[in-house]
């Protein structure tokens, strides 16, 4: 899926080799090998079928980019999609461009490739990020500028990879999007954070339901800082926010509590007056 803003995209990276040679030809699949290192790890088969039943139809309309290896072959540096198709469909031969490529100029534009065809999962995303960032000695800025994104939004997209290993996996899933990340990285305490991702996942929480949700138990935590947190207490306000819609406080002590609901104006009081009759 194509993108605008792309920074310089593609063209820049052979903007400073515009001499080098690019040989048009076609090799077997069977020589072709996928770039273990590519960002985007997993390849939804229903894609690949309908892009196979594409190459059947009208055939390969893209050469596939590849660069030689010294140990023989070529390694494919844009392209694995069309390349799994092609196999998919038993194809001997494919169309490739040929160029001798650097390790940073195949992951830059595999990167860019990636983003503009089809979107990475906010993992798979950061990772190639990060890649470039220690492996290749580029600054979150330089990323920046070569996918025509922020440093801050180069540098969110990295900090999502230190979520525990449980939310990663929903993300990597599609289970929760980008947007649910960034909120759930605004939170300190894992089992919680864990707690209201499986939550969001499980009962399809839109991001602005999970900031109100993360916002109110920021709050709660930080007003009982210095108090033992019943798990019962939390639960129950994660899922009174969850069932009505908006921020509510379940504001306990030692004898009696408390429960403030948020509401609007005075049609949202209503409405949520009814809402609780209806549900008593």
């Amino acid at each position: 899926m194509a993108k605008g803003g792309l920074g310089s995209g593609l063209d820049s990276l052979f903007s400073d080799n515009a001499s080098d040679v690019q040989i048009k030809t076609t090799l077997r699949t069977s020589e072709l090998e996928p770039n273990r290192d590519q960002p985007r790890k997993h390849f939804s088969t229903e894609t690949i079928a309908a892009l196979a039943d594409s190459i059947r139809e009208h055939g390969i309309l893209q050469p596939i980019l590849v660069r030689p290896m010294d140990s023989g072959g070529y390694q494919i540096v844009a392209g694995e999609r069309r390349w799994r198709a092609a196999r998919m469909l038993g194809l001997d031969e494919v169309p490739v461009n040929i160029k001798e490529l650097s390790d940073m100029e195949t992951m830059q534009i595999a990167i860019i490739e990636n983003l503009q065809r089809e979107n990475l999962n906010p993992i798979e995303e950061g990772k190639g990020y990060q890649e470039l960032i220690e492996n290749y000695g580029m600054t979150q800025e330089q990323v920046g500028k070569l996918v025509g994104k922020s440093r801050s939004a180069i540098a969110n997209a990295v900090r999502i990879l230190s979520l525990p290993e449980k939310i990663i996996k929903l993300l990597e899933n599609g289970d929760l999007s980008a947007g649910h990340a960034k909120a759930l990285l605004t939170f300190d305490d894992d089992e919680i954070k864990i707690a209201v991702a499986n939550r969001a996942a499980n009962g399809g929480m839109t991001v602005r339901q999970l900031e109100r949700m993360l916002q109110t138990s920021v709050e709660n935590q930080q007003k009982k800082k210095d108090k033992k947190i019943d798990n019962y207490f939390v639960e129950m306000e994660i899922s009174l926010n969850e069932r009505l819609g908006r921020r509510v406080k379940v504001d306990y002590g030692r004898n009696k509590g408390a429960l403030i609901l948020e509401f609007y104006n005075k049609e949202d009081l209503a409405a949520l007056a009814e809402k609780l009759t209806v549900e008593e």
